[in-house]
């Protein structure tokens, strides 16, 4: 398992055994973005709410972005600045603006506690930050105990033009009252800064590919949030490696990608924001992913050929009746990751729109994506796929010696897309980075002799019953299939004979599921001592912004 060919005897023709050399052509992911800039120009890049930015537009207001912040912040190379904000045309212009002034992205979740926006900022040490108003209110409350000193506010709409900019942000603020009342009386407006800094010239900052380019924050679900240090070489690397691995369908200058996961998320933000920009697509941006019938009316008005999700948003689209009435004739592809695709889910994505969800894997500290299944037709349902080029995969045991084919361990990852370190964490780099460059990424995975890998679950959500192994993705993959389950998800809960049993939490499809229904449908499918014990019904399942579900949070909650 030490050599490329082990895998690339399985890659689709035409995607290349390495990158190495497509990367070095670059300094910096900027390059990338103004190579296709340069190559797409009246290109729609991003779209939101009925308003679109051509290549040459984003380059246009990137650059007055950051002549704002060179010259009148007088910010410099390496600085930090935060960007919290929902899908919108301001979020492009902020980053690609703050990467011409040369400065360190850190992207933020506009959810966030005071608690945990104050623990990020400061372990940053950012020094600016762009946020949407309607989350304002929580950095006023902490803002004077943070390294913070320059703050920019944008409103939901600033970017839709007269009039519509207004009527969105007067609907947003006082129909809706989304806004928060807050008072930041040295906060500049987004659009002010746009208007000083055309004004203004932007100088070009050199970049190394080694320089770090982004703090990419954990989601923090495990326990402290810890910022993976993203060099430019790790992030072009990682935008080179999806491009090739696409090329068996996509084309440049020709797709239309739909991105509801959030752009601060690292799954959307490598994909969306940066590779699928280098292939000259057009994105468009959905504000709002959770109300579903707002998704599936603007997904009726594009001709979209390629779907980025996660298992819980599939799921939620199929569920809806007008989703089934869309016309699926452009669709090419659709890509999964950030969670196990689950077998119901995948089957039924096909039956309605007559197109493969091919699920991918990687982590924030993989920049993000590490294996992806091929996207030329081979079916591989269940699994990870192989890995992408220029990456190596291996399965260890806990001594970090190589398992055997077909046996379960954890997986190892290495590759130019594998981050720097943990920002000013070095113990924590250690703890998960070998010396020679490996990344253990806490996941449990089985690899096959054809080089596919199959996860089996997070190391530290598995369950023990009388010391036998519990996956819970298994127990999940099995009840999901059932007419009657929406959602699930399975923990480990206390049992003074077998030290655990499993428990389900399940959102209803079908009013009248019952837990009989539930227990006897795990029956058929599963061993004893992996069938549930209890079943408990819940309205909706906690998750993350991105649409995870929350294990931990169940466990904690559970009765």
């Amino acid at each position: 398992m030490s050599t490329a060919a082990f895998w690339t005897k399985n890659y689709p023709k035409g995607v290349p055994v390495t990158i190495d050399d497509q990367v070095n052509k670059y300094k910096s992911a900027l390059d990338v973005f103004e190579e296709a800039v340069g190559r797409f120009p009246t290109r729609p890049a991003f779209t939101c709410m009925g308003r679109t930015l051509t290549f040459s537009e984003l380059n246009r207001k990137a650059e007055t972005f950051a002549a704002f912040l060179q010259n009148e912040l007088k910010m410099k190379k390496g600085e930090r600045i935060a960007i919290q904000m929902p899908n919108v045309l301001q979020y492009p212009v902020a980053l690609f603006g703050a990467l011409k002034a040369g400065l360190v992205v850190v992207n933020t979740n506009p959810l966030y506690t005071e608690r945990e926006m104050k623990h990020q900022f400061n372990d940053a040490g950012c020094t600016a930050i762009v946020i949407v108003a309607n989350f304002a209110h929580n950095l006023q409350k902490i803002l004077h105990e943070t390294s913070v000193r320059h703050v920019i506010v944008t409103e939901l709409g600033d970017m839709l033009g007269f009039p519509k900019s207004l009527i969105v942000n007067s609907v947003v603020r006082y129909v809706k009252k989304m806004v928060p009342d807050f008072s930041l009386p040295e906060a500049i407006p987004f659009q002010q800064v746009l208007k000083r800094g055309a004004e203004l010239t932007w100088t070009r900052v050199p970049m190394e590919l080694d320089e770090i380019a982004f703090l990419q924050y954990t989601g923090g679900t495990t326990g402290v949030s810890k910022g993976a240090m993203l060099t430019h070489r790790n992030i072009v690397s990682n935008m080179e490696q999806i491009r090739a691995w696409m090329l068996p369908k996509l084309k440049e200058g020709e797709e239309v990608a739909i991105c509801a996961l959030p752009l601060y998320h690292i799954f959307a933000f490598t994909v969306n924001a940066l590779a699928l920009v280098k292939y000259g697509a057009e994105n468009i941006l959905i504000t709002n992913p959770r109300d579903i019938p707002g998704f599936v009316k603007e997904l009726g008005k594009h001709k979209w050929t390629v779907g980025t999700g996660v298992n819980t948003l599939y799921n939620a689209l199929l569920n809806n009746p007008e989703f089934q009435k869309l016309d699926f004739s452009n669709v090419k592809i659709s890509v999964a990751g950030g969670m196990a695709l689950q077998a119901a889910v995948a089957k039924r994505w096909k039956e309605v729109t007559g197109t493969t969800i091919v699920e991918g894997y990687g982590l924030t500290e993989t920049s993000p994506v590490a294996s992806c299944n091929p996207i030329d037709g081979t079916d591989r349902a269940g699994m990870i796929g192989l890995p992408l080029p220029s990456t190596f995969i291996k399965i260890i045991d806990d001594n970090g010696q190589d398992v055997p084919l077909g046996e379960r361990g954890e997986i190892a990852i290495k590759g130019p897309q594998v981050m720097k370190g943990y920002w000013q964490r070095p113990d924590e780099t250690s703890n998960v980075m070998t010396k020679d460059g490996w990344f253990k990424s806490g996941d449990v995975g089985i690899m096959d002799a054809d080089g596919f890998t199959k996860i089996v679950d997070r190391k530290k959500d598995m369950i023990l019953v009388s010391g036998f192994n519990v996956y819970p993705n298994e127990v999940e993959d099995v009840i999901a299939s059932h007419p009657g389950v929406l959602e699930v998800a399975a923990v480990g809960v206390p049992d003074e004979k077998s030290g655990e049993v499993v428990k389900v939490f399940v959102v209803k499809k079908d009013p009248n599921l019952t837990a009989e229904s539930v227990i006897e449908h795990a029956r058929a499918g599963l061993t004893a001592y992996k069938v549930p014990k209890s079943v408990e019904f819940r309205n909706e399942l906690p998750k993350t912004n991105v649409g995870k579900i929350l294990r931990r949070a169940l466990r904690e909650t559970k009765a």
